[in-house]
This record gives structure tokens, C-alpha cells and sequence, in this order.
């Protein structure tokens, strides 16, 4: 079983079609993609429109949940993320709305080596933000508490892989904002037979300057074009995003 991991697409078309492109052409199985289809970037009905027809397996996020479930975020949250939220609102079809409101927060999948479980940041909501550790032991008690052999988990915007004696977890990073200092889509490929599991982090280039026009035309903020082309949120305004939470997981190691 070949899967390709993906998650926080935020509405960014382009590096969506680059991604999937990319891990068709390395013969996966099944694409898992663990939410926040949608907010900051400028195409969430052409993602979302994707992710349908590519028939990607995917779970709900923090930015579609705050789309789908008007109730939900009474918390404003400051700039960029509610401006990019209200402007999503105004654009996003009602079979795409329904299609966010279908998806479950979590879900399981049975692969030759065990469980898999994958959810964007929480078991219950996907608002919560799932406290991974920094210690084997604490990396281990996480995996133990999902009760799965493999954790994927997103939300942090930052790639992070780890290989315990009793599992794996996997954040594939961020296919639409990646924040570890280097641009591009990321995503990961795990190969999973009976006795082995092997989990490659990777990322693809892509046209960012055409996502930074869309952004200027749709007069969203332009912050969010400039953390596109430098794979980080610029730094007189990184205080500006308080919805992406960097877990304190280190950076990608294996």
C-alpha cells in the first residue's frame, strides 16, 4: 500500500494540481488529506472541486470548519485569517459548502503494518491542537492515547516525521503555506508492507507568482503572497497569524 499524505491546501489551486500531479506519478494508492482545504489562498471551490474529483480521502479543518459551521469560531481571530474566512463566505458554492460539512474530524484507515489514523489537529475538533511533546516517551504515550501504529496529523505548517519503536508520526506539512522556511507544496509518501513502513517527506515547486496575481485581483491580503514565495510568513507580520499554531515538534527528522 503506497499513500500520499497531504494537508492545508489553503485554497491554493495551483499547488494543489503540482502535488497530486507529483504523487500520481510516484504510484500511490491513496491520497489522505488532513483539511483547511480552504482559507487565506484564492480558489476554495477550484481545491475543493479537486479534492472530489481526485476523490482524495480527507478530513475537516480548522478554516473549513469556521466556513461550514457559521456557529463555530466566535473568537475572532485577528487580520488576515478573518478577512480571507469572510471573503471565502461570499465566494464558495453551496455543493462545496455541503461537500466541507460532510467531512468527518477524524478517521481511520487499515494498512498491512496496522492502523492508520489521521485527523487535522484534534481527535474531536479540528480547533484543538493535539499536544504532541518532544520526547520519545511522550512521542509514544501519543500514539498509544489514538490507539494507531501511524499518527498523521497536520496544522502545523511545518513538516515533521518520527519513527518510534511502536509507530510513526507524520505531519506532511503544508501544501498551500508551507512555513518552514523553504517555498513550495509539501507532502509525504509512505510505503507500508506487512513488515516494513517507509515514509519519505518531500516538496514541489510550483507557479507561485500566478497564485500572488490571483490574490492581488481578488484583493486579499498580500502578506499571504509573500509567505507563498518565501516559505514563511513575513516577519514584521508573522504576529499577525494566530491560527497557525506551531506544535513543538522540532523540525523534520526521521
Amino acid at each position: 500500500m503506497k499513500l500520499g499524505i497531504i494537508s492545508d491546501v489553503h485554497a491554493n489551486i495551483v499547488a494543489l494540481e503540482a502535488v497530486i500531479e507529483k504523487l500520481e506519478s510516484q504510484g500511490v494508492d491513496t491520497i489522505i488529506c488532513l483539511g483547511d482545504l480552504i482559507g487565506y489562498g484564492p480558489a476554495p471551490n477550484e481545491v475543493i472541486e479537486l479534492i472530489r474529483k481526485k476523490h482524495v480521502m480527507c478530513t475537516l479543518g480548522s478554516s473549513d470548519e469556521r466556513v461550514a459551521f457559521d456557529f463555530v469560531g466566535a473568537r475572532r481571530r485577528r487580520g488576515v485569517a478573518d478577512k480571507t474566512i469572510e471573503w471565502t463566505h461570499t465566494v464558495i458554492e453551496k455543493a462545496n459548502l455541503n461537500f466541507l460539512r460532510s467531512l468527518p474530524v477524524q478517521a481511520r484507515l487499515r494498512t498491512p503494518a496496522g492502523r492508520l489514523r489521521y485527523f487535522h489537529s484534534g481527535i474531536t475538533s479540528p480547533s484543538e491542537t493535539l499536544n504532541i511533546g518532544e520526547t520519545p516517551a511522550e512521542h509514544m504515550k501519543v500514539l498509544e492515547e489514538c490507539r494507531c501504529d501511524i499518527l498523521a496529523i497536520g496544522k502545523s505548517h511545518v513538516p515533521f516525521i518520527k519513527e518510534l519503536k511502536v509507530g510513526w508520526i507524520i505531519n506532511p506539512g503544508s501544501v498551500g503555506l508551507t512555513l518552514n522556511g523553504e517555498p513550495g507544496a509539501d507532502y509525504a509518501i509512505v510505503d507500508v508492507t506487512k513488515n516494513n513502513v517507509d515514509v519519505k517527506m518531500g516538496k514541489v515547486e510550483y507557479d507561485y507568482n500566478s497564485v500572488n496575481f490571483e490574490i492581488v485581483a481578488w484583493d486579499l491580503p498580500e502578506m499571504i503572497g509573500e509567505a507563498i514565495q518565501l516559505g514563511r510568513m513575513p516577519r514584521n507580520v508573522q504576529k499577525g497569524i494566530d491560527d497557525v499554531k506551531i506544535q513543538k515538534i522540532g523540525a523534520a527528522s526521521s
